[in-house]
């Protein structure tokens, strides 16, 4: 489930278990501090807040340094979903998750988890073979930092996709949970688009 702002929090707050991870986005146009208030009151409602991290849309490193330093501490942050972030051309030095999560700041800033993008049914602009290869090398690279991983999927209509998906990365990394992206209320163009 996903909260964007301090409001979206206390709604999300009233439907949810104490304890619940609660996504924010890391929105185009917007850097990483955006999300600072929302995951706050989200610790303060008593649920688990975990940004998003688009890293073709960090800007620098020092940024992504200081949010990460202001996540932990002001909101318990411990966990970030890391994805590579749909931008033509990287903002600054991160090209790739696998970039980001190479830098070592994850776990220098006290990040615990890292959740990792999963695609059951491919990317448009990303071969098959290249994902798997760049979710290998990211599950390698969290293991070496301690960091513990996981993988979200895209939203996925699918269930056999899924089932395969999830089979498949079983084989090869057994150890690593997968939640399957499900799409929360929209419109049906929402949804379309």
């Amino acid at each position: 489930m996903g909260a964007d702002t301090p409001q979206d929090a206390s709604r999300v707050a009233e439907l949810l278990p104490a304890g619940t991870p609660v996504y924010v986005n890391h929105l185009p146009r917007r850097d990483l501090d955006h999300a600072l208030p929302a995951l706050v009151a989200l610790r303060q409602a008593g649920l688990e807040p975990v940004p998003h991290m688009a890293a073709r849309r960090i800007a620098s490193r020092e940024q992504v340094q200081s949010f990460l330093r202001q996540a932990v501490r002001s909101a318990g942050v411990a966990k970030v979903l890391l994805i590579g972030g749909d931008v033509p051309q990287p903002l600054g030095p991160y090209d790739t998750a696998g970039a980001l999560l190479r830098d070592r700041l994850l776990a220098d800033c006290g990040i615990q988890q890292v959740g990792l993008a999963g695609y059951p049914e491919g990317h448009p602009r990303i071969a098959t073979q290249v994902l798997r290869a760049a979710l290998a090398d990211k599950l390698s690279a969290a293991r070496e930092q301690g960091l513990g991983s996981y993988v979200v999927t895209q939203f996925s209509f699918s269930p056999n996709r899924i089932a395969e998906y999830c089979a498949d990365l079983a084989r090869s990394a057994p150890d690593v949970a997968v939640y399957a992206g499900l799409a929360g209320p929209a419109s049906p163009m929402a949804l379309l688009r």
